[in-house]
């Protein structure tokens, strides 16, 4: 798997990338933000380690550009601990964030947490669940419940990622093309809805979950 490290300290991401080639994982490294984001709009890697403060385009800039048109994991690393920074992180895509100074045994960790998470063994093939898209429905095992289009678009985007944390902006940019307007109020409702419906299949767990001050997860009860 590739790993693709931004990070303008060239001894923190040599450190980095010697962790990461001993643990199996192909890495390239990009010291300068303008000239990572292009390269890495062109050629996606399987995971991004992006600092937060860099020379030319910055982290946070980054995140949200790639957010527009790909799902690849990325672990934010930065030194601005303030819980809004934290915050941001997470609502402009971010999969985790890493404050610095931190272990490189603990990133690598966290690489490793956040690929088993969003890598398509982990889709929700091994839950039980199928999406049958041009009926517009949900099933598992025996049982099935049609879904409004809305409410398929919701599903497939969670479920793509398991454990991703989605805010309501994404979901939005996600399930209407056209742009429109649409309130926190009305995703809220949808997925309050899904959830019923997803609860007719399989009363005894709770698969779309809330995470306070954020937005959405698909998971499985553990």
């Amino acid at each position: 798997m590739k790993v693709a490290i931004v990070e303008d300290e060239q001894k923190l991401a040599s450190l980095l990338t010697d962790y990461l080639l001993e643990e199996g994982y192909e890495t390239t490294h990009y010291t300068d933000g303008t000239a990572a984001l292009e390269a890495l709009q062109q050629d996606p890697p399987d995971l991004i380690l992006l600092d937060l403060m860099l020379p030319g385009t910055d982290g946070m800039t980054i995140c949200r550009e790639i957010r527009k048109t790909s799902a690849v994991p990325i672990i934010m690393m930065t030194a601005r601990v303030e819980e809004i920074d934290r915050l941001l992180g997470l609502e402009i895509g971010a999969d985790d964030y890493i404050c610095k100074p931190y272990s490189p045994r603990e990133l690598v960790a966290r690489t490793k947490a956040v690929l088993r998470r969003t890598q398509p063994s982990q889709s929700p093939s091994t839950i039980g669940f199928e999406l049958v898209e041009h009926e517009a429905m949900v099933k598992l095992n025996t049982r099935s419940c049609e879904l409004t289009q809305v409410e398929l678009g919701l599903l497939k985007t969670m479920m793509a990622h398991p454990g991703r944390i989605y805010n309501r902006q994404q979901l939005i940019d996600r399930i209407y093309s056209d742009n429109r307007v649409v309130s926190d109020r009305t995703v809220d409702s949808h997925v309050k809805k899904l959830r019923q419906k997803l609860k007719q299949l399989d009363n005894d767990a709770e698969y779309i979950h809330s995470v306070y001050g954020i937005g959405y997860k698909f998971e499985e009860n553990t």
